[in-house]
């Protein structure tokens, strides 16, 4: 969904904003006959398109959008005001890093998971307090916030194990609709991307952060287009930090 490059053409109504020529990013809805980003040309709304991060290259800015604009979009859905306690799983990974940054950014308390490995990947995104990953997470974050988060991000997609840590009312931020159930009248909020994907203000608001360092850029590796099949068995087998990206140029 991700695509960074330059607009070789603008069609009617994109307004004066755009440029041809000018180097951008994109979110690229994914469905349909020529959903995604894996191409040389992709044609999108004007509305999901934003100048390119000044000083990120096109690697770097392609891994922008899609995760940030996820992280923001969970945030939102906790409500949580500044000063609040929240929990984000799956903190080193992607969306969990950004929705760490954002959430400092925000002025929250962040308890985020971590291996032995991430610990000191995840206290440079932010974190006030870093608990292990894994099973028995909720009780770590409990023996932390005894009464329980106010909100929680699950980055890590653990669902049902991460409910306990919420407190009573709270809510939890799921990525991949999942919408519960829950007890203790704890909200269950799915969080899709798509529901950002024209929403030029807050993607640009996400680029300005990326350009004053409030959201750092990961690139894991750059490919040749030609080699995507490698992508994807590198992605299964997991253990990235940072994105996969393609090279289409």
């Amino acid at each position: 969904m991700d695509a960074a490059g330059v607009i070789d053409q603008l069609g009617p109504g994109s307004g004066h904003r755009l440029a041809v020529g000018q180097r951008v990013v994109a979110l690229v809805l994914f469905t349909g006959p020529h959903g995604g980003a894996y191409a040389e040309q992709v044609v999108v709304p004007a509305a999901s398109v934003l100048p390119a991060p000044r000083g990120a290259d096109f690697p770097a800015a392609s891994t922008l959008l899609m995760n940030a604009m996820t992280a923001r979009l969970a945030l939102d859905a906790l409500a949580a005001p500044a000063g609040e306690t929240i929990a984000v799983t799956g903190a080193a990974g992607a969306v969990g890093g950004n929705a760490v940054q954002l959430a400092e950014a925000d002025e929250l308390t962040v308890i985020a998971d971590a291996a032995d490995h991430d610990i000191a990947r995840v206290r440079g995104f932010g974190a006030d307090h870093i608990v292990e990953r894994g099973a028995g997470i909720a009780a770590r974050i409990r023996a932390l916030v005894p009464d329980g988060v106010a909100g929680l991000v699950d980055g890590s997609m653990q669902t049902t194990e991460v409910i306990p840590a919420g407190a009573d009312g709270g809510t939890l931020a799921e990525l991949r609709e999942w919408a519960g159930p829950a007890d203790r009248g704890i909200r269950v909020c799915p969080v899709m991307v798509t529901d950002g994907i024209t929403d030029t203000e807050g993607l640009d608001t996400l680029r300005r952060l990326a350009e004053d360092g409030t959201l750092t850029l990961h690139v894991a590796d750059v490919l040749p287009a030609d080699e995507a099949a490698e992508a994807h068995r590198r992605l299964a087998r997991g253990g990235l930090r940072g994105r996969l990206v393609l090279d289409f140029s």
